[in-house]
């Protein structure tokens, strides 16, 4: 991965990226190898109040597998729409977090398609690119040669999604446990919107989220969920759909689906054990949810990742 930058460039969402794609110590394969470019290379300004260094110009996206574009200025340069525009015609996935945004949708690489932006952007972006589809309300939205997430925070979630669907599950949740990032978040949740308030939004389902995590056998319902929270089952949905864009019993589903697929890729355990061992209570129910949320069964999967 190759992260194009520029001056005033904002920190997070590339030392996230870095932190995703960079290196993990002797104990976790390698898939990636992490860098930068500029259009102009030298010392640029950072929102941080400090420089960076940056050695490498646009020619380091010309064997880029994947060029990661976390802030950029509303209109491209000629320069820098050219080289991503034949980076992504020779095969290259295009990942644009923030005002990176611009980049693809410049190059009619979104035309026709729903891209996610934050808020602050969506209606700068109508306004320039029309024929993007914008969507405020999600985290990030892949295309597969199109990656977009929406907010700097969403960076973690959208390059851990690319390890999953690259290498597998465990080794995108080995790579986030080393992180100590959160569970990883699919892309139809929501952004938070604006508040009327400063501050950061109180995370009120993060002890919840915990125990979830941490009871994934159990036998849980909603009921059992309010419960442990101390709110009526309405709701708690409703904080569900509100913060991560999806009712509670799907988002368990979710995590139980993720932790089953870490099984079956790093252990020989029968598909029985592994129903149960996820919550899913039988093979039969494991091998439903498999094909409704993957089209493909426990063992093909197996297969392809073991």
């Amino acid at each position: 991965m190759v992260a194009l930058v520029a001056p005033e460039q904002e920190l997070y969402p590339i030392t996230s990226a870095a932190a995703v794609f960079g290196y993990h110590g002797p104990d976790i394969a390698r898939h990636y190898s992490f860098s930068l470019c500029a259009e102009q290379p030298g010392s640029l300004p950072t929102t941080l109040g400090g420089p960076i260094q940056v050695d490498r110009g646009l020619e380091a996206l010309d064997d880029a597998d994947t060029v990661f574009i976390a802030s950029w200025t509303l209109i491209p340069s000629p320069a820098v729409l050219h080289t991503v525009s034949r980076a992504h015609a020779r095969g290259a996935r295009i990942v644009a977090v923030w005002a990176g945004i611009f980049v693809p949708a410049a190059l009619g690489l979104l035309d026709g398609r729903r891209a996610s932006v934050h808020w602050e952007l969506s209606a700068e972006l109508a306004a320039r690119h029309p024929r993007v589809i914008p969507d405020d309300t999600v985290i990030y939205v892949d295309h597969g040669d199109v990656a977009t997430a929406g907010a700097s925070a969403a960076t973690l979630d959208l390059c851990l999604h690319q390890v999953l669907q690259e290498h597998g599950a465990a080794h995108a949740m080995r790579i986030g446990r080393q992180l100590a990032a959160g569970p990883h978040r699919e892309g139809c949740q929501r952004q938070y919107p604006p508040l009327p308030t400063t501050g950061p939004m109180p995370d009120s389902l993060a002890p919840l989220l915990e125990w979830l995590l941490s009871h994934l056998p159990d036998q849980i319902t909603v009921e059992d969920m309010a419960a442990y929270s101390g709110v009526s089952p309405r709701t708690l949905t409703r904080q569900f759909t509100d913060q991560l864009g999806v009712p509670p019993a799907r988002w368990l589903l979710e995590r139980r689906l993720a932790a089953a697929r870490a099984l079956l890729e790093e252990t020989d355990l029968p598909v029985e054990t592994i129903a149960v061992r996820v919550g899913l209570s039988s093979a039969v129910n494991l091998r439903r949810r498999f094909h409704t949320a993957l089209r493909t069964t426990p063992a093909a999967y197996r297969r392809s990742f073991h």
